[in-house]
């Protein structure tokens, strides 16, 4: 009997907020005829009358005692058998009749049993999207279960491509500290590349992967779930145990949780051929059976070719990621794993950044940047109006000015440049600043202003001379004089007695 409460929660549930049965049944712990019972679903889910053509009728008989004999025999052929027999009705018809009529065969199984370390199951499976910013993820986890111990190895990713497949072996052999012999899969395409009968020709990383860890990869017969029962009871178990109603921020927090649910859950659970023993200890029975571990693991980041455009960025996945400007042009090469992405170029890595999962993201690295402004500041210095713009910024106001009343530029420029020259930049610059805010944007007055605050500090300074931009004084000689004649001025004794000569 149903508490009346929960038949009214449940009929809240799905008559007002439209969840469905398997939903309510999921959430409220429930089984599912109990929920239909509640929501009395009988009234709504009538059994379907029988439409075939009263054409058929005559020969269900014959239908019914062929089936018996043949339980497989094929809709298809019976049609042309009772075709021969005077049938006049169509196929879609008899399809029905044979469907409603075909003995329905329970194929029987043996129970599997293995021996410690002999073989392994694994499967991917689908967790539905979780939204990262403007991105929307598939959510997969990739499970290996020991036929033996039932210890299972599990990783949450964000694709099921080849190289999470080939990560998600890598990382289960590092968590279970070696491989078993065999490892079962179904007919996945980075698995299975082409079948034939019983011929099968598999993925070559998925080969290599094998060769690097010394272990077979054995596909199952096409519809044959029941080869590899225990990943899929395994799979089922993560759902309901592990994944329902749990909140995570990163993909390495969550893979992070389901470890320790797998330590603390999932291998504590009764081992299924002694409920005296726990997953953990038959683990413990069956790990020193495994193959070792090689020294190193197989290189699993996905190796991708780019050329990099007119910009400082390559663009993966739809984020861009800065490269060095020096690489601008060149053909690359982009490693992508998980968690960070690595530019080579020729070999050696030129960039590293943090990988982005989510979209139209652009990750810089600020020394790349910096390269780019200093390469920009020198190819602008070596221009003279570059030059110039570098000093002293102040100067394009003050041209822009002239070009607006009709002056030419280069004359104007050529005569900045040498005030450059002879006053230097601070000068330069505060003598235009005080024009502009005397509205006497002219070259000119800067040359006055600067004319008479030399005047009026009676300065004399002194600047070395760049011949490469004063050619005309590359030739000019002075005169050597006798130095003991600034002897003799310098001397106030001398001074004097030429002063009493003179008396």
């Amino acid at each position: 009997m149903i508490d009346p409460e929960l038949v009214a929660q449940i009929r809240l549930l799905f008559f007002a907020e439209h969840w469905k049965i398997g939903t309510i049944a999921t959430q409220l712990n429930l089984h599912r005829d109990t929920v239909r019972a509640a929501l009395e679903t009988d009234r709504f889910n009538r059994p379907k009358q029988d439409r075939t053509s009263c054409k058929t009728d005559p020969y269900v008989d014959f239908i019914r005692q062929t089936l018996a004999q043949y339980p497989r025999l094929r809709s298809t052929r019976i049609f042309q058998m009772i075709r021969a027999r005077g049938y006049e009705g169509g196929s879609s018809q008899l399809r029905r009749l044979v469907a409603r009529l075909r003995p329905v065969v329970q194929e029987p199984f043996l129970q599997l049993r293995t021996f410690p370390g002999e073989q392994g199951q694994a499967d991917w499976a689908d967790f539905g999207e979780v939204r990262i910013g403007q991105a929307r993820r598939r959510l997969s986890c990739f499970v290996i279960t020991l036929s033996y111990s039932r210890a299972l190895a599990l990783n949450f990713f964000f694709d099921q491509s080849l190289e999470n497949l080939l990560r998600a072996h890598v990382e289960a052999f590092q968590q279970f500290q070696g491989s078993p012999r065999t490892i079962l899969y179904d007919n996945m395409r980075s698995v299975v590349l082409e079948r034939y009968q019983n011929q099968v020709r598999l993925h070559p990383r998925l080969l290599e992967l094998a060769a690097h860890y010394h272990f077979a990869a054995h596909p199952c017969r096409p519809a044959r779930g029941n080869e590899k029962g225990r990943v899929e009871r395994v799979i089922r178990f993560i759902r309901e145990s592990f994944f329902a109603a749990r909140p995570f921020t990163t993909l390495e927090d969550f893979n992070h949780q389901a470890h320790l649910w797998r330590d603390e859950v999932a291998h504590r659970r009764p081992w299924p051929q002694d409920d005296s023993r726990i997953v953990a200890d038959a683990f413990r029975e069956e790990q020193p059976r495994l193959l070792p571990l090689p020294v190193h693991p197989l290189e699993t980041d996905r190796l991708l070719p780019i050329h990099s455009g007119k910009t400082i960025y390559v663009r993966f996945d739809l984020n861009d990621y800065s490269i060095p400007p020096t690489a601008v042009g060149r053909a690359l090469t982009l490693l992508a794993s998980t968690s960070t992405i690595r530019i080579l170029q020729e070999g050696v890595e030129i960039a590293r950044h943090r990988r982005s999962w989510d979209r139209h993201q652009v990750l810089e690295d600020p020394a790349h940047r910096q390269a780019l402004l200093e390469e920009k500041r020198r190819a602008l210095g070596a221009s003279p109006s570059g030059r110039l713009r570098l000093a002293v910024p102040e100067s394009e106001m003050l041209l822009q000015e002239a070009f607006r009343r009709g002056e030419s530029l280069a004359p104007a420029t050529t005569q900045l440049l040498q005030l450059l020259d002879d006053y230097g930049a601070e000068e330069l610059r505060s003598a235009i600043h005080f024009a502009l805010q005397q509205a006497t944007s002219r070259v000119s007055s800067v040359a006055y202003i600067l004319h008479q605050r030399r005047r009026r500090k009676q300065l004399r300074t002194l600047r070395p001379v760049e011949l490469d931009r004063r050619p005309d004084l590359a030739d000019l000689h002075v005169q050597p004089h006798n130095s003991d004649i600034y002897d003799e001025l310098s001397n106030p004794h001398k001074a004097d007695k030429d002063d009493d000569d003179h008396e």
